[in-house]
Order: C-alpha cells, then structure tokens, then sequence
C-alpha cells in the first residue's frame, strides 16, 4: 500500500538536518545497527556505495568503523552532497537518480537507508541496486514500517510508503537478491510513535515527529535505544518496530 505524495524531499530540509543528526538518537541509534550488522555480515568489503546518502552521516560512520575502503555515495539532491563532501572528503559523490544508476558489478556492499520508501519506483530502484553489486555482494537497507503508523509526519518527510516486512521482502527477492536477515528496530518506542502521530494537531502545523524534541526526551530515547540495541545484538528479534533492517545478498 502507497500513499500519493506530491512533490520531493525538500533541498532545503538537508542544511537543517545536518544540524540535528550529530545529536539526535534516532540517528546515532540507527548508525549503531547499521555498523554493526555490516560488520556482522560483510566486514571485508572493499567497495561500498550507499545510495541516497543525504548529508554523508551514515557514511562518516562507515569510514570511521571501516578505514582505507573505497566509499562512494549517490545522492538525487546536491544540497545534500555539499554537507556530504565536507563530512567525507576521501568518498567520492554523484548527484544521480536510483532508478537511473548503470552501474554493474561494481560493489560489495550497497547501502540504503531510509531513501526507498521515497521512490515511487521503488522495484526498479532495487533492480539497480542489485545491477551494480558484484556477485555475492551485500544489500544493506532500512526503511519505515508498519502502513497503520501513516502520519502527517509521513506526509511531511515526503514518503511514498510505510513497508511491512513481507511486502519489503517480496520486493527485494523479485529484483533477484536472496533475504538473510530481518529485524525490527525502534520496538520499545513503538507506543510513542503512536500516540504522537494520532494525537490531534491543527491542521497548519508542521509536524515535529520524533527527532525534534527536548533534549531530555531525546536523552530518555537514546538510553532506551541502548538497551534495544544490546538485546538486537544477542540475537532478539521483536515482532513490531518503527523501523525495519534487511540484509540480502546478490547470489
């Protein structure tokens, strides 16, 4: 299930959201997995592009956690490659749409994390993906989940879709990957997720979601996430989360 969406994500949104995800434990706590499920699966690449790369958070932290490999990063918006560019300057960038990607066994390792739920292509975007890997390469992704959290704050992201986790799964085995793994994360959060989207708000507000909090709040949420992440770590699966991790590989 989709929902119609006009319009892109904002340009402008890039150069206040490089301000925010240096301290926001939505973004911290989702480096955290996304490390540690790479290093879980596929520590030894070489060759890494992450797609849709925004402003190069996620790939400032794969540099750190992973030195002296060959990163590149593909982003629709320069507005966000300028904050990339300055954050990890040895990667090498594209301004360049998904769904248009040539690139052929070229990776091993292609990331994309929370960028395909705004593609109205989503299947072709993955078919590219899955083009530009080499052969037992690694597709990592994550993405929002569960259509029943649809929200304002969906609207305003400029989300195409909510996933589930087995509409996600179709999708990505029908661009030819084989699904390793699925985990749900943000559970212990879920009720508030909840709440704070069905609550009422007037109707010109801009909705806030859950990054842009008091710091306390944000404090409270990062420790929670802590404990989540330890027990994702030992090998608990939860059933239900915000957010939904992939790992698949290209046979």
């Amino acid at each position: 299930m989709t929902k119609k969406v006009t319009g892109g994500f904002p340009p402008e949104a890039f150069d206040e959201l490089s301000t925010q995800e240096d301290f926001s434990w939505w973004f911290c706590s989702r480096n955290q997995i996304i490390i540690w499920v790479i290093a879980k699966y596929a520590a030894n690449f070489r060759d890494y592009l992450e797609i849709g790369c925004g402003t190069g958070y996620v790939l400032k932290g794969i540099d750190k956690a992973f030195p002296g490999n060959n990163l590149h990063g593909d982003e629709y918006f320069e507005e966000g490659l300028v904050h990339a560019k300055k954050r990890v300057p040895n990667a090498s960038f594209r301004c360049l749409d998904a769904t248009k990607m040539e690139d052929q066994d070229c990776y091993d390792v292609l990331g994309a994390f929370d960028v395909i739920e705004h593609i109205q292509d989503d299947k072709l975007a993955l078919k590219k993906c899955f083009q530009a890997l080499k052969k037992e390469g690694y597709l990592f992704l994550t993405v929002p989940q569960h259509m029943w959290l649809w929200s304002a704050v969906d609207e305003h992201s400029c989300h195409v879709r909510r996933y589930s986790k087995t509409e996600l799964m179709k999708k990505v085995e029908s661009a030819g990957f084989t699904v390793i793994n699925t985990r749900s994360f943000v559970s212990f959060l879920l009720p508030f997720m909840w709440i704070s989207r069905k609550l009422p708000r007037k109707s010109t507000s801009i909705p806030k979601g859950e990054i842009q909090i008091p710091r306390w709040l944000n404090a409270c949420f990062e420790m929670i996430m802590q404990i989540e992440i330890i027990l994702i770590k030992i090998g608990i699966s939860f059933p239900f989360g915000g957010s939904l991790l992939l790992v698949a590989k290209k046979p």
